[in-house]
């Protein structure tokens, strides 16, 4: 969990506009086509969805996934992975505890708040179609390059 934490610190953006997020999901669908995954991109800047594709193998099970955990990490202005793991962490599972409706939430990796330094959460990436861990791992490779892309040189 200290590993999700210092990640979330780490992917803060200094500036998120409509260009960087469509430039966040094509890095998304860049790295999930060389990777041959089946799944299903949203990028959302605030609440208007700015990028969002499906690739062959992906679902329409797959849309509704990409829903339920970007909304998890809307409420909670944390990864979905990271969210799972803190309930886990108290011996307990989201489901369990958060009294939210499952149907509507799923704290499962694949969802990541897009955070700008000083401003704080001002969107999300979400994908959908591999094992949480992989998925959680593949929104947070893209936005570490896009940070990286953004840093002053």
């Amino acid at each position: 969990m200290a590993a999700l934490e210092a990640e979330q610190q780490r992917l803060v953006l200094g500036r998120f506009t409509y260009d960087d997020a469509w430039e966040l999901g094509v890095l998304l669908r860049k790295r999930a086509v060389e990777r041959g995954a089946p799944v299903v991109i949203d990028v959302r800047h605030g609440a208007r969805t700015v990028f969002r594709c499906a690739l062959p193998g992906s679902n329409g099970d797959n849309d509704a996934w990409i829903d339920r955990k970007r909304r998890v990490a809307e409420r909670y202005a944390a990864p979905s992975f990271l969210v799972g793991a803190r309930f886990r962490a108290k011996g307990t599972t989201f489901e369990e505890a958060s009294r939210l409706d499952p149907d509507s939430f799923a704290a499962h990796g694949g969802s990541y708040p897009v955070t700008v330094e000083g401003v704080g959460v001002v969107g999300t990436a979400t994908v959908s179609g591999l094992p949480q861990a992989q998925d959680h791992a593949l929104v947070a490779g893209a936005l570490g390059e896009l940070a990286a892309a953004l840093r002053p040189r």
